[in-house]
């Protein structure tokens, strides 16, 4: 592509067609193009690279070392290195959230368990990178902090928004006119008066030293002062950031791993109340999930008695533990949905009776008549007295009621409520919450407090409800289990409920529900730990209620917990002989066979002691195969040995009281080992119960085992339900798991055999056990993976940091684990879709890298035993060998087993040289300090002799791993790539750290076998990233990001050259990959994200070298000129270098500002019009050069002027890249049409634009002079210019390219641009002119009332047609937006978010962000409106005021050089476009200043060569003159004055300031819909104070002179105010315009004006054929003029041509005596009359007539025009006209009416 773009260059192929379009600004070949492509011959003496390719990255380290900077210290210095505080290792203490920390009681424990507490217990070990947070990903330009960051903005004054509205304007007009003149007492245009109101007006403030002659450099000096005081320092803060998805290179930082909870609500209990009060009443509550059958929580059990029932029972019960007395608890529910239920089960004191007579009493007396029934209740209550006597401490099942969770959630707010109704009525409060409960699933949402898709089922953000339950169901004796009650709920949510033709027992129990609060004081774990903020003890706690989720949780473990549940289910005993009916069962907790070895771990339940050591069901009467609904709750010993078991002893108990007969008698036993083969035994049970005690040694053996002698019940039948459930952080209950964790353990410890399961294994085997338990943790399942995560993947990289020893081999299982850790890793990936960030980054893993892991062996504060405090587990590969070992296994395999010490060089020649060199002095000074270990068996220390274990570095063994890996294997760690990148980061990070060397000399931090072993892992997946992008899309994208961040972070830790080396290379493979692309847009987008995340790195600038001088890289022998150079200060050097390298990307550009090198460079090849297929990156590259000034923009660091002009520096070719781009850039310009400003585009179809002035508007830009071409020129570049239309950019990403471009300019060293614009042709200031006048439109102030009826309207922006173009092109989709949206659940988002994050337009400003799109209110505020309004005043000042400062630098360098004249006509229109925008008071200031001292320093400019610009100034000037405010008027008279001063001093009369001055009033009173003759009176009287005062030209003419023009103003505007009142009565008023212009006969130009005027005034009203009557009339005066001007044939003679369209044209013939001669100074100068302009006129003419139908008149006026385009021999234009007129002609024989066509041509 390079080459044919370079040959076609040669070739001028410019054709005479091209020629006549070359206009005054226009662009030709473009120079920076021609010199990237290095055909220039003198660009520089380098070799050049194309832009394509990455060039040698400067070696950065050495160039820091031989280019040192003679600043010592301050804001400079900083940019130059990082500074020494940039990475910071830190431990910081974990939060626990109770008082004291949850850790088991016993001191021994076993290594399984030490390690899990360690895990749970021991600090964060955090990587922090200080600076991290002004990388650009954290740009608060972008957050929204960029509110904070414009407070305090100064209000900038616009005209536009102080325009009065209608009513109270009139009011004040009239009140005006009352003043100042009574214009209906005086003849129209009497002298006197005029001039008597004009004397008696008041002047504006007349300027200081205005007509002092001042030189013109200390003018310069005193307006540049004043412009650059009180700016605003960052341009960005002003700038809304692009619409993106979230920032691709922010990575967030990982939430803290935490205990779950789901959603927490809080159940208090507040009172419960039967018709009768005899007895306790014992209370519990637990959630149930009917769909999942599951039980959700545990019990919380209550006690709600008053103190006098409690009494009954004081014999049996302890004195109440405080923990117990609990009234309130909190509820988690991870997963909550429309079959959750709040069970209610209530038990009294066991009595004689079933439960139906004991709860008769209950249901048959009433409260209101207790008075009736005393003495039955008195009976009643001593019945219950001698009950509670004797069995106080059993219980019976009583009654039970329920609560349908979500009806109270969804219908919360009405306090007090029946609870049938709150339960039972179906139907009105169901709200549709099933559907929608899979918004919340934990496993694949993330693990926050998952909240559901609608706010009636948020269980966090109800409104708290007291229920009042008034109906209990008694308990079936039949119906106790589980099974049971669900069908009873499940029949509840029926309408035809069973229950409801129960009889109830009526009840009133109240009860609070509430959300629970953030953190809540007097709170219980479920173990019973007070959580943080307990002030006082002795307060009623609440509870914390632990959950069983309904589905898997997936979260880790991070704090103690070790609990078991025991739910007895039923019994069997209708085959056992003898008596036992009433049956309770006691279970305990045994740690040895004797009835005194049972331990106090049993949970109390209310109003008891907190533990027991036994625990009784409650007891059905007469039933011998009762069913049991118990939960006992058990605290499980850290460390459980054999003999630990759990016994269960069944009871008779006899309730009546007889002779002899004990109140309980044991019927039975039976028993659970609680561990077996090491495993904790779980699940469910069915046993044999035995008739008579168990034998010595039972525990061991389980009852299932037939021991000698026994007698069974029902011959050894399981006859005992029971279901163990355990709640621990300890035992995993896996047993791949388990088998993997025993393995390690009995290695750490050295203990063999190692029982597992049913087998031993024997030392000799252990190798190939633990190899295989590694691959079988494939096997294990998810849920106990994830809660072990931590501590599963601490010991795997163990054993590939410490080979275990294993019968005396060493034994590299680097590996097994690293397969492991890849395929653990992988699955958490698939299944926990939910938990991944944006980058696909799986949420778990993030915290365990960010948080958990360190070094094995560098736990800090540790005791540090061992040599050289190296020690840890020592028999990790003792070095201790014979004398007589095989030399073969002498470590010297460095490569194979990879024993990756930096400090050992060569070979070691024996193993205690080894350990010595490895120890080294280092080791030992800092024994005690961070290196640090487990403590050993002392034993173990004597047989190690003094020596060490082989260490090998994570990082190292990890590379080298991920490097040699293959197949299967390979795939997956690419698949996760960004978790081996992210640990191997960590990982080197705490190895410099633990060796001192975090402030090593970069270059010897890493051993070389490592660095090649990361060359090589990158060079590998750049090549996957290259061939695998079409295939893998989304796997590619989480690549590309990960090896970004990787390269990122390794710029803070390693060579900071040899990383660029690694990006060269990446580079490399992606060039050479798209030679051979046909469509590359895909693979360059992934260069964009992957160029744009390293960019990202918080010492970008520094990484650039931004003080380097771009020398010849590395030349062998340094030159003496460049060391010399580089002490000296800025200014020389300048001179030194060659200027053009700094502003091209120029290979030396490239080389050492490496980074900047390739942003740009990726700019500039996306930007070329002639990149095929990378147009849809446009914004995304655009963005991101956006990103990284507007970053900069906002960095504390570089706040200081003069460190900015260096960040600048590394920008200075963005000028020249977006000069280039000059044709492609959106048309700000186009919308000034609407308001009669110039417009510059100049195509065929814009005849129909309205406009207040559509003749003058579209004749200019048809005529082409003064207007700023930018029409688009093909480039001559194009081979072809077809699809050219395409490559025009939307509006945002011209207007973020233009804000880049002024942020450079605004902050680049002054002398460095002005030496750039020295070198620069005409040619190119005039494109850069181009640019700023670009500028100009787009920033304008758009005025607070388009900010209100932006927001009125909608407050989206339209979307750019073209931006949709793009994106139906590109259409590809990229995933990692596809995975961002889907994690926010935004996936009805339209799919046009392709892979270049095309989002373009979701909001105006930047407070509508994307997440809360559905949330944002759609009005704005009147405050948000102001705020807008202020921004935005404020930016557009500032742009142009950095407008104005590149102005300036231009016209010097004009001075300086002495030629380019040319282009001070540019300037000028620049300036005098930026004054026809909507401007602050504070810009047109100095905007007027600069204008002033233009004309002073170039008068001839305006008076001889830019005779059209002189007319604008006047207009502008004049408009300013009416402004309201007063300083505008001030500035603006004191310009206008000075101009007819210095007209005047050149020819000792000012006739053509005169001249347009006179036209630019008559024009601006004509047409300004809220001009104020006040105002410019004021003015006027302002210029006639200045002549006065000029003492300088007293003597001369010219007072005089000013001050009949003045009166001659005046008179005219006297003239039009007549116009103002006839505003409403367009006739009048049409007819007093056609008397104006009569009046002007003699003045062509302004006779010219008034009939546009009216041509304006006709067409706004659309009367067509009168405006094409207006314009025919000002056709014919130019062709008056013209006739006498030159002689052409084509043209006609004058207005008799005409006369075929209208016999009054002949009013138009310059006849008269006072018709000046139009070769006069300042006669028909105007635009219009020359021979474009004529044209432009007819063209207009014929449209309108075309408009109103008079096709005829169309024919007339073509007439005229073909002769001229024949003389030029325009075709296109000839081919457009016939074909109108066809147009016409058929139009009129499609007329049925014959129409007369001389009816109709009488005007």
């Amino acid at each position: 592509m390079a080459e044919r773009r370079a040959f076609a260059q040669k070739i001028s192929r410019t054709v005479a067609a091209e020629v006549r379009k070359q206009i005054s600004g226009q662009y030709s070949g473009s120079p920076q193009l021609l010199k990237n492509l290095n055909i220039v011959g003198n660009i520089s003496h380098h070799t050049t690279v194309p832009l394509t390719e990455a060039v040698d990255p400067v070696d950065l380290e050495d160039y820091l070392i031989t280019h040192p900077l003679a600043v010592d210290s301050g804001p400079l210095r900083d940019l130059i290195e990082f500074p020494p505080d940039d990475i910071e290792v830190v431990y910081s203490p974990r939060d626990c959230r109770t008082l004291v920390s949850a850790v088991p009681e016993e001191s021994e424990m076993d290594p399984h368990v030490r390690d899990c507490i360690r895990s749970y217990t021991e600090d964060w070990a955090i990587v922090i990178r200080k600076y991290h947070k002004l990388g650009t990903g954290f740009n608060p330009n972008t957050l929204d902090k960029q509110k904070e960051r414009q407070k305090g903005l100064p209000k900038q004054v616009f005209e536009s928004d102080e325009a009065p509205d209608g009513n109270n304007y009139q009011d004040d007009q009239d009140d005006l006119k009352r003043r100042s003149m009574s214009i209906d007492d005086t003849p129209r245009g009497s002298w006197a008066c005029s001039i008597f109101d004009l004397k008696n007006s008041l002047p504006d403030a007349l300027l200081p030293n205005l007509l002092d002659r001042t030189p013109n450099e200390e003018i310069d000096r005193q307006n540049d002062d004043q412009r650059k005081s009180n700016r605003h320092k960052e341009l960005f803060a002003l700038h809304p950031s692009p619409d993106e998805e979230e920032p691709i290179e922010r990575l967030s930082v990982p939430d803290v791993p935490k205990e779950h909870f789901g959603q927490r609500l809080l159940v208090k209990c507040l009172s419960l109340k039967f018709e009768i009060e005899i007895e306790p009443i014992f209370a519990s509550l637990a959630l149930y999930d009917v769909k999942e059958k599951k039980k959700i929580s545990e019990n919380f059990y209550f006690d709600l008695n008053s103190e006098q029932m409690k009494g009954l029972l004081r014999p049996h019960v302890p004195p109440a533990a405080i923990t117990t007395l609990a009234r309130s608890a909190i509820f988690s529910i991870t997963y909550p949905s429309q079959d959750v239920f709040l069970v209610i089960k209530l038990e009294k004191v066991l009595q004689q009776g079933d439960i139906g007579e004991c709860a008769e009493p209950y249901m048959i007396f009433k409260e209101a008549d207790a008075t009736k029934n005393k003495e039955k209740l008195e009976k009643l209550k001593s019945q219950a007295d001698q009950f509670c006597q004797r069995l106080g401490k059993y219980r019976m099942p009583f009654a039970w009621t329920a609560i349908h969770l979500m009806n109270i959630v969804s219908s919360a707010g009405s306090l007090e409520r029946d609870s049938t109704e709150v339960e039972i009525s179906t139907g009105e409060r169901k709200g549709s919450w099933s559907e929608r409960r899979n918004s919340s699933i934990v496993g694949r949402r993330s693990l926050e407090r998952t909240t559901s898709g609608d706010d009636a089922c948020n269980l966090t953000s109800f409104r708290p409800a007291t229920l009042t339950v008034t109906n209990f169901f008694k308990q079936e004796g039949d119906r106790l289990s589980d099974e049971d009650l669900y069908k009873f709920l499940a029949d509840m949510r029926r309408p035809s409920s069973v229950l409801r033709r129960l009889r109830p027992i009526t009840a009133q129990l109240k009860i609070d529900i509430s959300p629970a609060p953030e953190n809540p004081h007097y709170c219980l774990t479920p173990e019973l730990l007070q959580v943080k903020l307990y002030p006082d003890s002795r307060v009623r706690p609440t509870r914390e209620i632990l959950e069983f989720p309904a589905r898997d949780v997936y979260v880790p473990n991070t704090t103690y917990r070790n609990l078991l549940y025991i739910y007895p289910q039923s019994l069997n005993f209708a085959n056992r002989q003898g008596s036992a009916r009433n049956i309770t069962v006691k279970v305990q907790f045994m740690y040895g066979e004797d009835p005194s070895n049972a331990m106090p771990v049993i949970f109390g339940k209310s109003s008891c002691s907190e533990f027991s050591k036994e625990a009784y069901t409650a007891v059905v009467y007469h039933n011998r195969s009762p069913d049991f609904h118990e939960e006992i709750k058990v605290k499980l010993p850290a460390t459980l040995t054999d003999h630990h078991h759990l016994l269960f002893t069944f009871y008779h108990v006899s309730c009546q009281q007889k002779q002899n007969t004990p109140l309980e008698t044991p019927v039975g036993y039976t028993w659970i080992p609680m561990l077996q083969n090491g495993r904790l035994k779980t699940g469910q049970f069915c046993l044999p119960v035995s008739l008579e005690k168990p034998p010595q040694a039972y525990s061991v053996l389980s009852p299932e085992v037939p021991l000698p002698g026994m007698k069974w019940v029902d011959n050894h039948k399981g006859v005992f339900n029971v279901e163990v459930v355990a709640v621990s952080s300890i035992h995993t209950q896996d047993p791949y798991l388990d088998k993997f964790f025993a393995l390690v353990n009995a290695l750490d410890e050295h203990m063999f055999p190692v029982r597992i399961g049913d087998m031993r294994i024997m030392e000799n085997n252990l190798e190939n056990e633990l190899k295989s338990s590694i691959s079988a943790l494939n096997s294990s399942q998810l849920e106990p993976v994830v809660r072990f995560l931590h501590l599963l993947l601490d010991k795997l990289i163990l054993l590939v940091v410490r080979p275990p020893v294993i019968a005396g081999q060493i034994v590299n299982l680097g590996q097994a684990s690293f397969e492991a850790m890849a395929s653990i890793i992988n699955r958490l990936h698939k299944n926990l879709e939910g938990n991944h960030d944006q980058h696909g980054r799986n949420s778990l893993l993030a915290s365990y890298i960010h948080y958990v892991f360190r070094l094995p062996n560098t736990y800090p504060n540790s005791s540090s035993p061992g040599p050289g405090g190296l020690g840890g587990s020592v028999h990790y590969a003792t070095m201790a060998r014979s004398a007589v070992r095989p030399a073969s296994l002498n470590l010297n395999r460095s490569r194979s087993l990879s024993n990756s010490n930096p400090d050992i060089s060569g070979t070691p020649t024996s193993p205690d040289d080894e350990v010595r060199s490895i120890i080294g002095s280092k080791a030992v000074d800092r024994s005690c300090n961070r290196m640090s270990s487990h403590t050993e068996t002392s034993s173990f220390l004597q047989t190690l002799t003094g020596r060490l274990p082989t260490k090998k570095l994570f990082h190292e063994e990890l590379a080298l791993q991920w490097v040699v890996c293959s197949g299967s294997v390979r795939e997956s760690a690419l698949q996760q790539a960004w978790f081996f990148f992210e640990l191997m980061v960590k990982s080197m990070v705490h190895h410099l750290y633990f060796n001192d060397k975090l402030d090593a000399p970069r270059k010897s931090r890493f051993p070389e076998r490592f660095m090649d072993d990361i060359a090589a892992l990158v060079s590998t997946i750049a090549s996957d990233i290259v061939s695998r992008f079409q295939k893998d899309t989304e796997m590619v994208e989480r690549l590309n990001t990960s090896l970004a961040f990787f390269l990122n972070d390794l710029l803070s830790v390693m060579d900071r050259g040899f990383v660029f080396s690694l990006i060269k290379s990446c580079y490399k493979q992606v060039s050479s990959k798209l030679y051979s692309l046909p469509n590359p847009s895909i693979l360059v987008s992934l260069r964009l994200d992957f160029l744009r995340i390293i960019c990202s790195h918080e010492h970008y600038v520094t990484l650039n070298l931004p003080c380097s001088l771009l020398t010849p890289p590395a030349s062998p022998s340094p030159s003496v000129s460049s060391a010399t150079s580089q002490s000296s200060g800025f200014s020389t050097n300048v001179q030194d270098q060659k200027i053009a390298n700094m502003f091209e990307l120029s290979v030396p550009f490239r080389q050492q500002h490496y980074l900047a090198g390739l942003v740009l460079t990726e700019l500039a090849v996306i930007l070329d019009p002639d990149a095929e297929g990378l147009f849809g990156l446009h914004k995304k590259v655009i963005n991101m050069v956006h990103n990284l000034l507007s970053s900069h923009d906002s960095d504390p660091r570089y706040s200081d002027p003069q460190i900015k002009a260096r960040v600048a520096m590394l920008y200075l070719p963005l000028i020249g890249i977006i000069m280039e781009t000059v044709p492609q850039l959106y048309d700000f310009t186009e919308t000034h049409n609407q308001r009669g400003r110039p417009i510059c585009i100049a195509t065929d179809d814009h005849e129909s634009e309205s406009g207040s002035m559509i003749s003058q508007t579209v004749a200019m830009a048809i005529a082409g002079t003064s207007v700023p071409q930018l029409t688009r020129p093909g480039s001559f570049l194009l081979t072809s210019t077809s699809g050219r239309q395409h490559t025009t950019f939307s509006a945002e990403s011209s207007r973020s390219l233009l804000i880049c471009l002024l942020w450079v300019l605004k902050n680049a060293d002054e002398t460095v641009l002005q030496k750039w614009f020295t070198d620069l042709s005409v040619l190119q200031l005039n494109r850069l002119l181009d640019l700023l006048y670009l500028c100009v439109s787009c920033f304008e102030y758009k005025g607070k009332k388009v900010f209100e009826r932006m927001n009125s309207l909608t407050f989206k922006k339209s979307k750019d047609m073209r931006a949709k173009l793009e994106e139906a092109i590109l259409g590809s989709i990229g995933a990692r937006q596809e995975m961002v949206r889907r994690s926010r659940g935004q996936l009805e988002r339209s799919p046009s978010g392709s892979a270049f994050g095309s989002q373009e337009n979701l909001r105006w400003r930047k407070d509508m962000t994307h997440w809360r799109q559905n949330t944002e209110k759609l009005d704005k505020s009147r405050a948000e409106i102001e705020h807008e309004a202020l921004i935005d005043g404020n930016l557009a000042t500032e742009a142009n005021l950095i407008i104005l400062d590149t102005l300036e630098i231009v016209v010097q360098t004009v001075s300086v050089t002495e030629s380019k004249e040319s282009i001070l006509g540019g300037v000028l229109k620049v300036l005098l476009h930026s004054m026809a925008c909507n401007q602050s008071a504070v810009y047109l200031q100095h905007c007027f200043a600069t204008q002033r001292a233009l004309v002073s320093k170039f008068p001839e400019l305006l008076f001889e060569e830019e005779t059209e610009q002189c007319a604008d100034l006047c207009l502008r000037l004049l408009r300013h003159c009416s402004s309201s405010i007063s300083t505008i008027r001030s500035h603006a008279s004191a310009s206008l004055y000075l101009l007819m001063r210095q007209n005047f001093e050149i020819g000792n009369n000012f006739a053509r300031v005169k001249m347009q001055v006179t036209m630019s009033l008559s024009s601006l009173v004509g047409t300004s819909q809220n001009f104020n003759e006040e105002f410019l009176r004021r003015s006027l009287k302002t210029i006639l104070t200045y002549a006065e005062e000029d003492l300088e030209l007293r003597e001369t003419t010219f007072p005089d002179q000013v001050q009949d023009l003045v009166f001659n103003l005046h008179m005219i505007l006297s003239d039009t105010v007549k116009m103002k009142e006839h505003q409403e009565d367009p006739e009048m008023l049409i007819d007093l315009m056609y008397r104006i212009a009569k009046g002007y006969q003699t003045s062509p130009d302004l006779r010219l004006t008034w009939l546009q005027n009216m041509a304006g005034k006709h067409s706004e009203r659309s009367n067509h054929a009168e405006a094409a009557q207006c314009l025919v009339h000002s056709a014919a005066l130019v062709a008056e003029y013209l006739s006498m001007l030159e002689d052409r044939k084509y043209l006609p003679v004058g207005c008799v041509t005409f006369q075929n369209i209208s016999s009054n044209v002949l009013e138009e013939s310059a006849v008269s005596d006072d018709v000046v001669s139009p070769d006069e100074e300042g006669i028909c100068s105007g635009k219009y009359f020359t021979e474009s302009g004529l044209v432009g006129l007819l063209e207009q003419a014929a449209a309108s007539f075309s408009m109103a139908g008079m096709y005829e008149a169309v024919n007339e006026v073509y007439k005229v025009l073909i002769p001229i385009h024949e003389a030029n021999r325009d075709a296109k234009k000839l081919s457009t006209i016939h074909g109108k007129l066809q147009e016409a002609f058929s139009k009129i024989v499609h007329q049925s009416t014959g129409w007369e066509v001389g009816n109709v041509l009488v005007s």
